[in-house]
């Protein structure tokens, strides 16, 4: 059963999830998926000896269609939790749009760049990203900022690893 929040309650939450006005919650659920699932693509597709065109068009992919079914289970389960309807609503836009943006960044990082250099440049954009948001959030809950960039980092890491060995597994299956 959810508990109704009093006016102080809500306010104490505000403060302790905002910095200097910027709300994290806005960034702070889809964000990191984008930014491990980006990197794991790139990676992964990579070492498959994947076509830039096939790395592109899984990046608009993510950015729109993987990103709009998320943002559906995020609503749904909004819902759920019978959260306010335009609350919801809130919510469901701002993970989308935050899961856009951070794969549409890795987009414009490729096609900027040659492919190895741009595979180079996505992980650490993707690490510097997954960082700094980490900072924030260990500023906001008042934890330590180096132990959470760690953690973070080192679950992203392991994608990352995960999706590079699956890519030389399927290169080694296809004789490529």
């Amino acid at each position: 059963m959810l508990k109704k929040l009093d006016k102080d309650e809500t306010e104490t939450t505000r403060k302790r999830w905002s910095l200097e006005g910027f709300d994290l919650r806005w960034v702070s659920f889809g964000s990191p998926a984008a930014i491990a699932t980006s990197m794991a693509l790139i990676v992964g597709l990579d070492s498959a000896t994947a076509s830039r065109a096939t790395v592109l068009a899984s990046l608009l992919i993510i950015g729109v269609a993987d990103n709009l079914s998320d943002s559906l289970s995020v609503h749904i389960y909004q819902e759920s939790e019978r959260l306010v309807q335009h609350q919801a609503f809130r919510t469901t836009v701002a993970n989308y749009v935050a899961r856009f943006v951070v794969a549409g960044s890795f987009f414009l990082v490729f096609l900027a760049l040659p492919p190895t250099t741009a595979v180079f440049i996505s992980v650490a954009w993707g690490f510097l990203l997954l960082a700094v948001l980490s900072y924030l959030l260990a500023k906001a809950r008042h934890v330590s900022a180096l132990t959470e960039i760690v953690k973070h980092t080192g679950v992203a890491a392991a994608v990352v690893l995960v999706s590079k060995l699956t890519g030389l597994a399927i290169r080694t299956r296809m004789g490529v």
